[in-house]
């Protein structure tokens, strides 16, 4: 512990793995290992495939190389302590580190709904207005967006880890995750936490609300252009096209409102419910959006099958 008056700080904190758990962690560590696998291998594939097929250097493709990044970013954020934990039992993570790790994993989450509704709004582009979709999303103008992305999660989430230093901590230092999350060290203090709670929340509505807001209306958008198509093909062919961004959706915003309204209102939910629901928002969209767009993406297949027979050959 560090004193300074009546000041408190932790030299670290204590994370926690699976509660009741806790001997079959080096089994659990198996389907970790196995989900960490294919986030990183299927990512790298997925920017492999684009950065080298010329057909899929569109908006929609840059948009999912951001994606792809992303889920990245935050596999690694969290693979060195989870599998330290399962694997090691090393459970102690230092009080900075912990900011850090903290930090970068809300602001890639906070990316990847950014990247999901940049998708979305590309998808409405290119039905609604189908010619003039190449000349609104340029490269110039895809990279403007990402620049921006990544600066609103950068500038927004920089307060919270000197809200969290100023605090006064006593007594209990246990995570209750493999990883540090805000709500979770904040819990932590025995001092007046409102501004940081307050902080939070009006964060993470005004960017994530925000931004899933704007992709369900993106979606109203679409469905009211699809139905007005002529054929029944031509809707399920525009509709097609959705299918893998969907599901992106889908994966990545109801484990993270799940966690949300877990660590906001959830004080009586069992904490084994709380460490499942933590690891599938941080976890498996990271795993999943490679499969699913490799799955539903006719073009990244076609291009993967390509780059297979090539090898063979």
């Amino acid at each position: 512990w560090e004193f300074n008056g009546s000041f408190y700080q932790p030299s670290a904190f204590l994370m926690m793995g699976i509660p009741g758990l806790e001997a079959l962690h080096p089994w659990i560590s198996i389907p970790f290992c196995a989900l960490y696998l294919t986030a990183l291998l299927g990512n790298c594939v997925i920017l492999f495939i684009i950065r080298r097929t010329q057909s899929l250097h569109e908006p929609m493709y840059y948009f999912l190389s951001m994606l792809a990044v992303t889920d990245l970013g935050l596999a690694l954020c969290t693979l060195p302590t989870t599998l330290g934990l399962f694997w090691f039992n090393v459970r102690r993570i230092g009080f900075d580190a912990c900011l850090t790790q903290m930090y970068f994993i809300h602001i890639l989450s906070f990316i990847e709904s950014s990247v999901l509704l940049a998708m979305a709004f590309d998808r409405f582009i290119a039905i609604s207005h189908p010619l003039r979709h190449p000349s609104i999303l340029t490269k110039t103008t895809v990279l403007k967006i990402g620049l921006a992305i990544v600066l609103r999660g950068m500038v927004s989430l920089l307060p919270i880890p000197f809200l969290l230093k100023r605090l006064t901590y006593c007594g209990k230092t246990e995570l209750s995750h493999s990883f540090c999350f805000h709500p979770d060290i904040m819990n932590l203090a025995c001092a007046d936490i409102k501004v940081n709670v307050f902080y939070g929340m009006i964060i993470l509505l005004s960017t994530v609300g925000m931004d899933f807001i704007f992709i369900v209306l993106s979606y109203i958008l679409i469905i009211r252009t699809v139905v007005s198509l002529t054929t029944r093909e031509e809707c399920l062919k525009a509709l097609n096209t959705c299918v893998s961004h969907i599901c992106a959706v889908l994966v990545f915003f109801i484990p993270m409102i799940g966690l949300s309204m877990i660590h906001r209102f959830g004080k009586n939910v069992p904490p084994l419910v709380n460490t499942l629901v933590a690891y599938t928002y941080l976890i498996i969209p990271p795993a999943l959006n490679p499969v699913i767009y490799s799955i539903k993406s006719t073009h990244i297949r076609e291009a993967l099958l390509r780059a297979l027979r090539r090898k063979r050959g």
